[in-house]
């Protein structure tokens, strides 16, 4: 299934960007002096979130696109790499959950209900990425790259999070299954299994249907310590690294990586400081999401492994020499990345997460709601594609 590649030298790299790697050492000099003053937990958290964001960007590792080349142009090295992550992150995840607990403290996977608004909400997300052009972590990650309409779609993405929270409570009323854990169900290992061969099973239909995979998945021999600090990176080296990060995330804090409720509590904060009262939320009524709201944003990991991707990201720009902002943007994508932001944020708030929260992490965790995720999410995904065009998007 890997295609073949040619022994043809690489092109020469684009002088590192010096200016923008001091900012970015000021940056996390001064915000890990901050946070280690705190929690040294919180210090690890956002070196964590730091080398999240350099392995999304060095190996340019989107969910977006991934899916809309594997649609448009039968082409699987994104969905591949995928599976591959989704499986080593499972095997990571599957003795500390086991055990319940890491390091003295507990941990619990990322297991939530499947319901209408579960499976409405990953629908909109799906339609909002191919829109937006990234999704949650891809938005960061390419924030931190200098895309200006990227940091478009980040705002509305706070704002349509924020929006989703004050409709939240009539959408969970609606009809929902219990959380449905595959683990706890038949046991650790079959569902370990159950789950590899599904994705093998699914890589499997994929290429009898056409599909390739046309993108080196790994380095052809030209491993070299360059190349690992200044990218590219193969998609595996970035599928690897993203999976063992979120074990290291679950392990330091309890939970698995997740993105979308540091958009939620960034998107609250701003509309309590342009005068919205919480006292009106009923989901910001509630004793832990009030505090979250008084607490600075420092205190959540989620928001302090979000800041972290984006200084990663901005980091491995800069080492690659790519940090060159289009400050140009037509209106009608400028309107997608607006329609696409809101769409994404109103969806994960329903959908208990994005790409990260509610598949990666859940397929990991072994969580039904996880696969029932990207069912709906592909479907919406498909029609953000054929939305695309008359956004003046290209499609690959």
């Amino acid at each position: 299934m890997i295609a073949a590649t040619t022994d043809a030298p690489a092109p020469a790299l684009p002088a590192i960007q010096r200016p923008a790697i001091v900012v970015a050492a000021i940056l996390v000099l001064w915000l890990g002096t901050v946070l280690w003053t705190d929690s040294a937990t919180m210090a690890a958290v956002l070196l964590v979130g730091i080398g999240l964001g350099i392995a999304l960007y060095h190996a340019a590792f989107g969910f977006t696109v991934a899916y809309r080349r594997a649609i448009v142009d039968r082409e699987l090295s994104g969905i591949v790499a995928q599976a591959a992550m989704l499986i080593v992150a499972s095997l990571l995840f599957a003795p500390m959950l086991a055990a319940g607990e890491v390091f003295g403290h507990g941990v619990g996977g990322a297991i939530a209900p499947v319901g209408i608004d579960m499976l409405t909400g990953a629908f909109l997300f799906g339609i909002g990425m191919q829109l937006g052009g990234a999704c949650a972590s891809g938005t960061l990650f390419t924030v931190g790259g200098g895309s200006p309409r990227m940091l478009v779609v980040l705002v509305c993405f706070c704002a349509g999070s924020w929006w989703g929270t004050l409709d939240l409570p009539w959408w969970r009323a609606l009809p929902s299954l219990p959380p449905i854990s595959l683990a706890q169900a038949i046991g650790w290992l079959p569902a370990i299994l159950l789950q590899a061969m599904t994705l093998g099973q699914i890589l499997w239909l994929l290429y009898r249907f056409g599909g390739r995979v046309r993108r080196p998945l790994w380095w052809n021999g030209r491993f070299s310590g360059t190349a690992l600090l200044r990218g590219p990176w193969p998609l595996l080296l970035g599928a690897l690294a993203l999976a063992v990060l979120n074990a290291v995330m679950l392990a330091l804090t309890g939970s698995p990586w997740g993105v979308t409720w540091g958009f939620t509590l960034w998107g609250a904060k701003t509309a309590a400081a342009l005068g919205w009262d919480p006292a009106t939320s009923v989901f910001w009524s509630a004793d832990w999401t009030r505090i979250a709201l008084t607490q600075s944003v420092l205190a959540s990991t989620t928001s302090v492994s979000d800041m972290g991707i984006v200084i990663g990201a901005f980091l491995a720009a800069a080492l690659a020499g790519a940090l060159r902002p289009a400050w140009r943007i037509g209106w009608r994508p400028l309107a997608a990345a607006v329609i696409g932001g809101l769409l994404m944020g109103y969806g994960a708030r329903l959908a208990y997460g994005c790409n990260i929260g509610a598949f990666f992490s859940g397929v990991a965790s072994t969580s039904l709601h996880g696969w029932a995720w990207i069912a709906m999410a592909l479907p919406g995904s498909l029609i953000g594609i054929r939305l695309r065009p008359w956004f003046n998007l290209a499609n690959p």
